[in-house]
């Protein structure tokens, strides 16, 4: 009897090993994120920068014997996906949004601000001391409220209503308003320490 009980439990636990096998690919297309879902989307610009781009941007023409330049460098360098999509359709605007909510809870929120009908939100996922995250979300809704003029990306006239951007990598976070002002991101500069 001992043996048809032990062949019951190793088929019941064979069969819980193959069923959550299969259930793998699942959860990962239901959590497929924001950036691979409208990365093709006539309605979005989409901008995907690698870990070597940094990496090249890092060695053009910086002088490394000023510490504040250095610093600077080492943390472009330490940046190991940066993802961004701008648009103005509203109905893409607000996946964005349910996306962005979604991830929060993983996330803790940094700062908020809200303006005329805009808002500014700002997550990190936790690094290795408190200046350092393992990424960086920042989400801005409602440009549109407080900017009249369109702006051209990509050779097309667009009025913004919604930018998502994600960092991950060791990213510094005394460091990484420069990159957001250079890199012109809405609302970076709120980021500076006061």
């Amino acid at each position: 009897m001992k043996t048809n009980s032990n062949k019951i439990k190793m088929n019941n636990r064979l069969i819980m090993f193959i069923m959550t096998i299969m259930l793998v690919p699942l959860t990962g297309m239901a959590q497929k994120n924001i950036f691979e879902k409208y990365s093709d989307n006539p309605n979005v610009t989409y901008v995907n920068i690698k870990p070597k781009m940094f990496q090249m941007i890092a060695k053009v023409g910086v002088d490394t014997s000023d510490p504040e330049a250095k610093a600077f460098i080492d943390m472009v360098k330490s940046i190991t996906s940066f993802k961004t999509i701008v648009t103005d359709n509203k109905t893409i605007s607000t996946d964005i949004s349910k996306w962005v909510k979604s991830r929060s809870n993983s996330l803790e929120e940094l700062m908020e601000v809200r303006d005329d009908g805009s808002e500014v939100k700002f997550y990190v996922k936790e690094g290795k001391d408190a200046d350092h995250v393992k990424e960086l979300l920042i989400f801005v809704n409602g440009i549109d409220n407080v900017m009249d003029d369109k702006i051209e990306i990509n050779g097309k006239e667009r009025k913004i209503e919604t930018v998502v951007v994600s960092f991950t990598g060791d990213i510094d976070l005394n460091e990484i308003s420069k990159l957001t002002e250079k890199m012109n991101i809405p609302a970076g500069q709120h980021l500076e320490k006061k």
